[in-house]
């Protein structure tokens, strides 16, 4: 082939989660399903914070990103999948595959610079309590929810760009239900060395590194929470921080296992299985996690659902 930019393929082919016609319509109503619920109620999350004055501050200022990048995330992926099962059809053209790798890769990279930067927000708030406005003003989160946006979409560009340039010689098949980067450049004939080299270099930039800086945070949290005299102290700093602890858990132990352990240890059906967690389940969680355990997000989603009426009439 000559020229390393032009493809051989106009589509590829989404295996899916099952080759299965009855599994793929229980498959097709429970994705929707969970879906919707991701959608309306991270939609929810982020009018309870605009709507509620009581919550405009830092943390739920990076929760209304977080919940907005998760509607984002999950519809880069879900509504193909969706249309696949429910028309039967499972290609899409070669254009639109890598489309969906660039969003795909920029909104996984906002949801894991966001994280850091709410457990940072933790960390200012129970090891320096008495400068934590002087710390986490407006203008230092606008800073820190622009860089979570604007270097993903960096990281992801360079990304398509580079899978762009490789030739596909006729091996359609993505063993996947996204285009998933790992695996669509596994299917080119040309050289990829330079491409698995960027995942594991650039792509450490946006979640390797901000997962340390999660576990530097906690690091001093813990400690500081342990040297808190009272048990009531402790309950109550541990409290503000167990919600943001779930969310990492489920969202980094997955994205990790896949895309940073080695290939020989998982199968690509673990893979898919494992994407469905973070790409799926956890945007749905995100929001009943954050709001099932806080009073405040009670309180906010309250006063939305009874202005909700009024503002109807």
């Amino acid at each position: 082939m000559e020229g390393g930019n032009w493809s051989e393929v106009s589509e590829f082919i989404l295996l899916g989660l099952s080759y299965d016609p009855e599994q793929e319509k229980l498959l097709f109503f429970m994705f929707l399903v969970m879906y919707l619920i991701t959608v309306l109620w991270n939609l929810l999350i982020i009018l309870a914070i605009k709507s509620d004055s009581r919550l405009h501050t830092p943390m739920y200022f990076f929760l209304s990103n977080l919940s907005l990048v998760d509607m984002c995330f999950t519809s880069t992926t879900v509504p193909q999948m969706l249309l696949s099962h429910i028309s039967g059809n499972k290609a899409i053209p070669y254009f639109a595959c890598l489309t969906q790798t660039f969003f795909f890769s920029w909104f996984a990279g906002v949801d894991s610079i966001l994280l850091a930067s709410m457990a940072y927000d933790r960390y200012v708030a129970i090891c320096a309590p008495l400068h934590y406005s002087m710390i986490m003003t407006p203008r230092t989160c606008a800073l820190l929810v622009s860089v979570s946006w604007f270097w993903p979409c960096i990281n992801a560009l360079i990304h398509t760009i580079s899978a762009a340039q490789l030739s596909f010689c006729g091996h359609t098949e993505i063993p996947h239900f996204f285009c998933d980067l790992n695996a669509l450049i596994k299917l080119a004939c040309s050289d990829i060395f330079i491409n698995g080299l960027m995942v594991y270099t650039v792509g450490t930039l946006t979640t390797i590194i901000p997962f340390i800086g999660i576990l530097i945070s906690y690091i001093h949290i813990f400690w500081a929470v342990v040297r808190i005299p009272s048990a009531r102290g402790k309950q109550k700093a541990f409290s503000t921080c167990g919600s943001h602890l779930t969310v990492v858990s489920l969202f980094y132990g997955t994205l990790i296992g896949v895309y940073f352990s080695p290939k020989s240890t998982h199968t690509a059906q673990q893979d898919t299985a494992s994407a469905v967690m973070y790409t799926v389940v956890t945007p749905m969680l995100n929001p009943f996690i954050y709001s099932l355990r806080n009073n405040d997000m009670k309180g906010g989603l309250k006063v939305l659902l009874t202005r909700t009426p009024e503002l109807s009439l």
